[in-house]
């Protein structure tokens, strides 16, 4: 019996194949579960779980208007990225999820991919020792941290852009 050993870069590919095709017929690899959307009750409790907490102008959670603060059909690493900033040891509050009334996007509110946070001193402070990476187009200074996270200094919060969640499994 002949036995071919594939080189590194074969093999890699070959992973990578596997990979893409599994997510086409619906078979789910470890990075789409945690960019996957969950609902508002297991963002809750991811949340409550992470000391994490959350607030609205509406008092209320509903998607559809923009005085709440939603969470339905954010994304797993969205939340798990709002848990890992916690541990910074400064207190994070949320006031803005998917709810409407947010800029449309690919990374938008809407889609999962971003929150709104309080603008405590702490939480600021942590946020000024990512990279400085310039304004946003509407003057919002933003900054980068490692794990590739957009942090926007929107005057009154930050808008934060969870690419990743910065947490040990990504």
């Amino acid at each position: 019996m002949h036995v071919k050993t594939l080189s590194r870069r074969t093999a890699v590919g070959a992973v990578s194949m596997a990979v893409a095709l599994a997510g086409i017929v619906g078979t789910s690899s470890p990075a789409s579960a945690h960019t996957a959307t969950i609902s508002q009750s297991q963002a809750e409790g991811i949340l409550r779980n992470g000391n994490v907490t959350w607030s609205s102008s509406g008092n209320c959670t509903y998607r559809y208007n923009s005085t709440c603060t939603s969470f339905e059909q954010i994304r797993h690493s969205t939340v798990e990225g709002a848990v890992a900033l916690r541990q910074s040891g400064c207190a994070v509050n949320i006031t803005g999820g998917t709810e409407v009334g947010h800029a449309s996007g690919t990374y938008s509110h809407y889609n999962g991919w971003k929150i709104d946070i309080n603008k405590y001193t702490c939480i600021t402070n942590y946020i000024h020792g990512f990279s400085y990476i310039g304004l946003r187009g509407d003057g919002a200074p933003m900054y980068k941290s490692a794990s590739g996270n957009i942090y926007a200094d929107e005057g009154s919060h930050w808008d934060i852009t969870f690419y990743s969640c910065g947490c040990s499994f990504d």
